[in-house]
């Protein structure tokens, strides 16, 4: 029903694409099972582990970036707009993050409540930043330690950047190391918040604080960053890589510039940290989930880490931190934060109003189902009194035809089911009205290359799907099983649906201009994501052998298989 009904008549191919996972998808492993994540983080935890995932590159190198080529003097104006759209985002996130506690973040949401194919792009796109993001992080540590050595050309040789004229390249030993480094942190055990809700504690109660939390923390210090370099130093004359450090060294201030720098390099090694942490766990839920191949699910027995997920990760990281100069690619770890704060709004919309009415049953527990329909047939039969089966099933079939045949019942059920189906036909064609409305008026308000005329009239065709879908969305009532879905009883986003659809506006519109460059080779990341998911995920997908039962019907079959060694 609702999405699922729109793909009812295609080919098998779409009907893959729109496959969706239960929410609790834990309970359907064996008990004893190893491939489990060890719950050791409080919210205290969380909230250092998403400060010191943020602020890192984005306050010590790209605040000169940022101000020398885009905001200018506007830099504490640029970093409040960022903080209101990640805010947008947060109340999303941190809804999902206590109904669906899992690893995986906005890859594991949009699998619940988008289907397999978003869920797909999402999770490789996420690969994407995470791998160039943790190398770019790398490469700038160097030129801060340059600043203790008195330049770069009084760095040891293990920590100095070194050019292999041949090759046209210049490696950075340095940057490769400090990424295995936290590779055997990590291997060992030890994003942001929403990543390690596999591994929390509480995580209803905490991953929503710590959520909110560190994005307090850290907006603020952006912009109060923003505005003491602002006033020190002009914004054309910032450093690109040392903006902080440099501009204390201008005003002779020489204490405060070493003091700056080793903060600096404590917290890029501390977001680099971040920056890998985050992937293994992706890596596992999509391997998890059939798409990837198992090797990257498997968790250490002693550790309880997913160990081989790491070493992969740290091995690619390490490989581009080594060789290439990120820098070019930064764009791209843009792409995959936005598409998945754009992918985690819409799933708020999908689960208010169009949340998933059947689960897939794993073919382990089938048999479960089909013991189950025989042993009500069965009680049935006894109560009716019949020994002899093919009589007793005649019988009982005209026993449950005529119990719903009375006139007043059965309009009413009716009235009721084709109620309920027409409300949530409505509120799908909404949502997909408000989407293409936001990617009309976003495309059309950044074509500077179209006439001045058509561009409004594009807009405003575009604004008209956005306000028809969200005027629909605000009109019509939200789904009755919304509170029941998931873990209930946690944070709940407020003002759906117009703070998601702001959501999902904003960054829709970052997203369009962040540059055809940018995108040219996202593009063929993601084609190569589509290959794989053709030629590997989709044929080996954990949902490929599932039937769909009402969401009653599970409940019913995982409760009575916990005592057969499933877990409830």
């Amino acid at each position: 029903m609702g999405f699922e009904g729109a793909a009812g008549g295609m080919g098998g191919g779409v009907r893959a694409l729109m496959r969706r996972k239960q929410v609790d998808s834990e309970r359907a492993r064996p008990a004893g099972s190893s491939n489990q994540l060890r719950k050791e983080l409080s919210v205290a935890q969380l909230i250092t582990i998403g400060v010191g995932s943020t602020i890192g590159a984005g306050v010590y190198v790209l605040v000169g970036t940022v101000a020398r080529e885009h905001s200018g003097p506007a830099l504490t104006l640029s970093f409040l707009i960022a903080g209101i759209a990640a805010a947008l985002s947060a109340f999303c996130y941190a809804e999902l993050a206590s109904r669906c506690p899992s690893a995986g973040s906005a890859y594991h949401y949009s699998y619940i409540c988008v289907g397999e194919g978003v869920a797909w792009l999402i999770g490789w796109a996420l690969i994407l930043e995470y791998t160039i993001g943790g190398s770019a992080v790398a490469r700038g540590i160097s030129p801060n330690l340059a600043l203790f050595f008195g330049g770069a050309d009084s760095l040891p040789w293990i920590l100095a950047r070194h050019e292999i004229p041949w090759l046209d390249v210049v490696v950075d030993p340095c940057a490769a190391f400090l990424v295995f480094l936290v590779t055997g942190l990590l291997c060992v055990g030890i994003k942001e918040s929403s990543f390690v809700q596999g591994v929390v504690k509480n995580p209803q109660r905490d991953l929503p604080l710590g959520i909110a939390t560190a994005l307090s923390i850290c907006c603020s210090l952006y912009m109060l960053v923003s505005v003491v370099i602002v006033g020190l130093v002009p914004y054309f004359a910032m450093d690109p890589d040392t903006p902080i450090s440099s501009a204390f060294a201008k005003h002779g201030m020489h204490w405060a510039m070493y003091l700056v720098t080793t903060g600096a390099v404590l917290a890029l090694c501390s977001t680099l940290m971040g920056s890998i942490l985050p992937q293994p766990r992706i890596l596992m839920a999509m391997a998890r989930d059939g798409l990837l191949p198992s090797f990257f699910s498997d968790v250490h027995k002693t550790t309880q880490v997913p160990v081989k997920s790491t070493i992969v990760t740290g091995i690619c990281a390490a490989s581009l931190a080594f060789f290439m100069d990120v820098s070019q690619l930064a764009g791209m770890v843009s792409v995959g934060t936005l598409l998945a704060f754009t992918t985690v709004a819409v799933s708020i919309l999908i689960l208010r109003y169009v949340p998933p009415d059947e689960v897939p049953l794993p073919s382990s527990l089938q048999a479960s189902f089909r013991r189950s329909h025989e042993n009500d047939e069965e009680k049935l039969r006894d109560t009716l009194g019949y020994e002899d089966h093919e009589e007793g099933a005649s019988e009982i079939s005209d026993v449950v035809v005529e119990s719903i045949k009375d006139p007043l019942i059965e309009k009413q059920l009716y009235a009721s089911k084709l109620d309920e189906t027409k409300r949530r036909k409505t509120a799908a064609c909404s949502i997909a009205s408000v989407c293409i409305g936001v990617l009309v008026l976003t495309t059309s308000a950044s074509a500077t290359f179209l006439p001045f005329l058509v561009r409004c009239f594009v807009c405003a065709f575009g604004g008209l799907l956005l306000l028809t879908g969200l005027g629909m969305l605000c009109w019509i009532d939200q789904d009755d099983g919304r509170h029941s879905f998931g873990h209930s009883g946690g944070f709940i986003c407020p003002f759906v649906p117009l703070l998601p659809v702001m959501c999902i506006l904003i960054n829709t519109y970052l997203l369009i201009n962040l540059g055809g460059g940018t995108w040219m080779r996202v593009g063929v990341w993601l084609v190569m994501g589509v290959f794989v998911y053709i030629f590997y995920g989709r044929t080996h997908s954990s949902l490929t052998d599932v039937v769909y039962i009402p969401v009653a019907d599970a409940n019913e079959i995982y409760g009575s298989s916990s005592a057969s060694g499933f877990v409830a």
